[in-house]
């Protein structure tokens, strides 16, 4: 039988090739495998083994990391196993479930997002490349989009019209979405945009590029984001990801069916979309608390 070292290099070419997964979802497979690999010294393990390593996860990383580092073993070992490599397949003898409290999206406040957006517009004196960082910034907020979905646009997924713009976007596990943008100043925007960078759009694909011309990364985003919270003496630790959990709970505020919610962020299933809810009636039992006439009232007993 090949080592366990060949049997993840396999399995994890064979991800990307045949079975067509994301290069960022090989990433994170490949890391959690070889993480795996060290800890059963290049073994492949049995069930005592593997719930030693849950012990492991469980002391050593949050519930959310440990879960999908679990999950991309236990992927690992159905594969090897419906191959016929193994024999017998550990995970059926292994009932472990880690729990992990329900965590709630942190949203952006709206201030914020207008201090970024003001900070970005008010840098912008004709250079490229702020301009290309309000293109970000706007995108982020007015898609909904993942970082790496953003980071992705392409003359192949992206329709700028005259009055509108239409991105095809390639999510988690395939999921095809469409989103439709149709904001004035944002299509206004994107017209200038992508007049200025036309050379690097049609010559690389990509709409989105950096200094060098090169297609912009996600690292990048982060980056043009930690440099207007600077400017803008904003001290909130925000995330790009913030932007999309910002998105969805603004649009149920304002009374958007969250099925359409899910449809726009690309969820498979609508319980994913629904932790949202609890983001607002958080947000309605605050407001209540502050703005309901009772509380301006006196009474004791």
């Amino acid at each position: 039988m090949k080592t366990l070292a060949l049997l993840i290099s396999d399995y994890l070419v064979a991800a990307e090739q045949q079975k067509k997964l994301s290069l960022h979802t090989i990433k994170a497979y490949r890391i959690d495998l070889q993480q795996f690999a060290e800890f059963t010294q290049g073994n492949l393990a049995d069930t005592d083994m593997l719930r030693e390593y849950v012990i492991h996860l469980n002391k050593n990383f949050s519930p959310r990391s440990a879960k999908r580092k679990l999950a991309s073993i236990r992927a690992f070992y159905n594969d090897i196993w419906t191959s016929g490599i193994i024999d017998l397949n550990p995970f059926e003898k292994l009932r472990l479930c880690i729990h992990s409290p329900q965590q709630l999206p942190r949203i952006i406040p709206q201030e914020t997002i207008e201090t970024l957006l003001q900070c970005a517009y008010n840098k912008y004196k004709g250079d490229r490349t702020t301009l290309r960082d309000i293109v970000v910034l706007e995108l982020l907020f007015s898609t909904g989009l993942r970082v790496s979905e953003l980071c992705s646009l392409s003359n192949d997924n992206f329709d700028l019209k005259e009055n509108s713009a239409r991105l095809l976007i390639n999510g988690k596990g395939r999921k095809e979405r469409i989103i439709q943008l149709t904001t004035p100043e944002l299509i206004t925007l994107l017209h200038v945009y992508c007049d200025v960078y036309r050379k690097e759009i049609l010559k690389g694909n990509s709409i989105l590029y950096n200094r060098d011309g090169r297609p912009l990364s996600t690292q990048s985003v982060r980056r043009i984001i930690t440099k207007y919270l600077r400017v803008g003496h904003i001290s909130a630790h925000i995330t790009p990801h913030m932007f999309r959990h910002t998105f969805a709970t603004s649009l149920l505020e304002a009374g958007v069916d969250i099925r359409y919610i899910q449809s726009m962020l690309g969820h498979s299933s609508i319980a994913t979309t629904q932790i949202y809810t609890h983001v607002t009636t958080q947000k309605q039992t605050l407001l209540l608390a502050e703005k309901h006439p009772r509380s301006k009232m006196s009474f004791s007993i």
